[in-house]
């Protein structure tokens, strides 16, 4: 969903045109501030010669308000060049709106549950999960940003063989053994030998302290103990048939590539009867849509949990599956490798120690999640403009600093006169935030929003390197061009969990 001052412009071609009119910026300056190849999409829908529709178009958009030129280049595309009334319109728009800039884009809005992090507490939270949390409460900011009604979830995986071999782990450390085969080891094992209690609950509780530190909020608390499994395996009697002794459940049904196994032979539950008990704890509560932030290995799961949504009377459509890849970290030039139970392991809390949330949040969502990370812990510790996080808040900053000088001092969206290249170069990075936040949301990513704050940040220094703001003559647009920076850099920022700081 584009700006409203680009979409005015677009409606009106499309209702001359009779279909779609996308405007985007052209790769270079001379083809205009904007440009479109609608007249060559009509044209086969037409019947008509490409530039002979782009002409129409060409005295159409003449005829538009905030539009100053407009030229035909061939085999039909429509440049256009506007003028500084639109300039104005734009950047106006952005102050009207304030933090709400690029906000409400949901067409339909829906209750959604977002379940990240979910580990086995079994240890610290890893760098791994790291990545599940930010990028899952990154996408839980888009939707809630959109309109949409969300809640985070964080499962604990809290019985089990796992978590059995964790207790026993810490158990033999505690009598000065080592740990059972297979068993878990490193520092944070000997210091829980050391202290009361079970360590499956203080693991717990150190995981609810991280994550409040890295700034990712948690609605529900679920723990697989807490679930009711008979309950489920109730709800779900109608898509069940015993072989063998076991309970299966129908999931071809649903789109699964083979049925499976709720309840063994020998009258265990499997790992999808606490799925089931799960699944219908969420559905029970109301939400329409659910979101699963999972890692590579949990590819096989996502036709599972579909084929439970089914079988539990929902639209297995409504279950999204996120699946991320792994992190890797570098320092010195060198991989850190990380194994929980080993305990050659890189903690979240050690990574946030090092480089802070700031970094460690922006460097855990700037690449698509479908794509293998690295960190170069080097660079994301340092306080330069080398570190990209660094380099967008010190924008922010620096604008913080330019308004606060600038007191009560009058501030317009309205120019003067002509605008400057860069001036237009910023207000045209401004007006392409709502669009860019809405397909972030659409699809997901919210790496665009990373990639979309250095530019927009590298066309407010530019701006600010060759243009003067306080007391110069288009003082009160310049100062209004830096508010609406500052607002949609916080936005960016606070969408992906960084702070946006007033000095620095």
């Amino acid at each position: 969903m584009p700006a409203e001052a680009i979409a005015r412009i677009e409606r009106s071609l499309q209702n001359r045109l009779g279909v779609p009119v996308a405007l985007e910026r052209p790769g270079q300056a001379e083809h205009g501030d904007y440009a479109t190849n609608a007249a060559l999409r009509a044209a086969p829908t037409l019947r008509r010669a490409p530039v002979e529709i782009a002409e129409e178009l060409r005295a159409a958009a003449l005829d538009m308000e905030g539009v100053a030129d407009a030229q035909v280049a061939p085999p039909g595309f429509l440049n256009l060049w506007m003028s500084p009334a639109w300039y104005g319109e734009a950047l106006g728009e952005i102050l009207a709106a304030g933090e709400d800039y690029g906000a409400g884009t949901a067409s339909t809005t829906e209750r959604v549950q977002v379940e990240l992090v979910s580990p086995n507490p079994t240890g610290p939270l890893t760098v791994a999960s790291a990545r599940n949390g930010a990028y899952g409460d990154s996408v839980a900011r888009l939707l809630r940003f959109a309109g949409h009604t969300v809640a985070r979830e964080c499962y604990f995986n809290d019985a089990g063989a796992q978590a059995d071999l964790f207790r026993a782990s810490v158990e033999a450390r505690g009598r000065g053994e080592e740990p059972p085969e297979g068993g878990y080891a490193g520092e944070y094992v000997t210091r829980l030998a050391g202290e009361t209690g079970d360590p499956v609950e203080r693991m717990i509780e150190e995981i609810k302290e991280t994550l409040a530190r890295f700034r990712v909020p948690v609605d529900d608390w679920v723990r697989e103990t807490e679930l009711d499994a008979e309950a489920a395996l109730k709800a779900l009697e109608g898509h069940t048939f015993e072989q063998d002794g076991a309970v299966w459940l129908r999931t071809t049904a649903f789109g699964d590539d083979k049925d499976r196994v709720l309840v063994r032979a020998d009258g265990r539950p499997t790992y999808l009867a606490g799925d089931a008990a799960h699944t219908l704890w969420k559905y029970e509560r109301g939400f329409e849509r659910l979101l699963y932030v999972l890692g590579a290995d949990h590819h096989g799961y996502i036709s599972r949990l579909k084929a439970l949504a089914g079988a539990f009377g929902h639209d297995p459509e409504s279950v999204e599956v996120l699946i991320y890849q792994l992190v890797h970290l570098t320092e010195g030039g060198e991989a850190r490798q990380m194994s929980k139970r080993r305990g050659d392991v890189v903690f979240l809390d050690e990574l946030i120690d090092e480089i802070g949330v700031d970094a460690a949040r922006w460097y855990l969502v700037r690449s698509s999640h479908e794509q293998p990370m690295e960190i170069d812990v080097d660079l994301a510790r340092e306080k330069t403009d080398k570190n990209p996080v660094y380099y967008v808040q010190y924008a922010h900053a620096r604008i913080a600093g330019i308004l606060q000088k600038a007191g009560s001092a009058h501030r317009s969206p309205e120019p003067l006169g002509e605008l400057a290249p860069e001036e237009r170069d910023l207000v045209k990075r401004l007006a392409e935030f709502p669009e860019t936040v809405a397909e972030a949301t659409e699809r997901r990513g919210p790496h665009a929003l990373p990639v979309y704050a250095i530019r927009l940040a590298d066309d407010f220094h530019r701006f600010y390197h060759d243009h003067r703001v306080l007391e110069s003559e288009a003082e009160a647009f310049r100062l209004a061009l830096c508010e609406a920076a500052k607002i949609v850099i916080a936005c960016s920022l606070d969408l992906i969990g960084v702070e946006a700081p007033e000095r620095m």
